[in-house]
């Protein structure tokens, strides 16, 4: 059974409205996404900025409110809990924001920081059973206990990733959406985080979803890949055959752009003409169409499913078979 099962997941917000204040036009920021994720497992997830990454995982979590579709996480829609009973599963459920600089509080120290999640859901008897957890969760993501009663502020930006780690991991969570939580480091940094991620996830049975616009990145720490246009997701497969042997022209085109270290190498960039459409008035049929340079007739107005075209490689595109 998947720990997270979405199904035909839609966030639409509305940006002009009509008489009596209902909405004409709405930015389909996610719309009508499925997939799942297994215990332990990391899916990673791609596309380019504006394609409703952030909004999706957000949306899981219930930072932001879907429009329509399902969020079943341990077998529980979380779309359909409010009040009490979703702050009881958020436990479960938590997320890693990509700017450490301003997803923490400013006015609170670490030890409050950390300790909030802990007293929200009474996870510690006593002030001194609090501070022991504190204190091993610091120790958990690299940090020293002597750190606890600083300020963000005196922080690099990598100790203050390892500090939203911390605060995800102390409610013992079964699944982080990790939202691009290395974008905002240095490469060194980064490489430091994504090992730590990795390793607490060997220790703790952690599942993530892990959000990301380099392709690199994802395929090192994650199982799956998953790739998204527009709102949509045009490819799901197994990481390495998403690098190795991309179906949908949109992951072709993102895996050419990636940086060759070879000299000698031959690979050609493949350039996309016009700019991404706006997520207020799609294209019909595949969102990719007007940029795609293999798109047909067909490719205008019927919409692809997401099929699967290999063993485990799911695919929206007409031409992938």
């Amino acid at each position: 059974m998947p720990l997270l099962e979405v199904k035909n997941l839609k966030v639409h917000f509305p940006v002009e409205c009509g008489p009596f204040g209902r909405a004409r036009e709405f930015v389909k920021a996610v719309d009508d996404v499925s997939f799942d994720i297994e215990p332990g497992e990391t899916l990673g997830l791609v596309g380019e900025s504006g394609c409703g990454k952030t909004t999706l995982g957000r949306a899981i979590v219930r930072l932001v409110e879907p429009s329509a579709g399902s969020i079943l996480f341990e077998g529980e829609d979380l779309a359909a809990l409010s009040g009490a009973e979703l702050r009881a599963r958020r436990r479960r459920l938590q997320i890693i924001f990509q700017d450490p600089y301003g997803s923490l509080n400013p006015r609170m120290t670490v030890e409050e920081i950390i300790g909030e999640a802990l007293d929200i859901h009474k996870l510690a008897e006593g002030e001194s059973a609090r501070r022991k957890r504190i204190y091993e969760l610091l120790e958990a993501v690299g940090l020293d206990f002597t750190h606890a009663e600083r300020y963000p502020h005196e922080f690099s930006g990598g100790q203050r990733q390892r500090i939203g780690i911390a605060r995800a991991l102390a409610v013992e969570p079964k699944l982080i959406v990790c939202d691009e939580p290395v974008s905002a480091l240095d490469v060194s940094v980064q490489a430091q985080i994504i090992n730590l991620l990795q390793d607490l996830q060997q220790e703790r049975g952690i599942a993530y979803l892990f959000i990301a616009h380099d392709l690199t990145v994802v395929e090192h720490i994650s199982r799956r890949v998953m790739v998204m246009y527009l709102g949509k997701i045009v490819e799901l497969a197994d990481a390495k055959a998403i690098v190795n042997s991309p179906r949908h022209p949109y992951t072709q085109a993102l895996l050419s752009a990636v940086p060759v270290v070879d000299p000698q190498s031959r690979r050609q960039r493949l350039l996309l003409p016009g700019d991404v459409p706006s997520p207020i008035h799609p294209p019909p049929g595949c969102p990719f169409h007007p940029r795609c340079p293999l798109a047909e007739p067909l490719c205008q107005t019927v919409v692809p499913s997401l099929h699967e075209a290999a063993p485990g490689h799911k695919v929206s595109c007409h031409l992938a078979q």
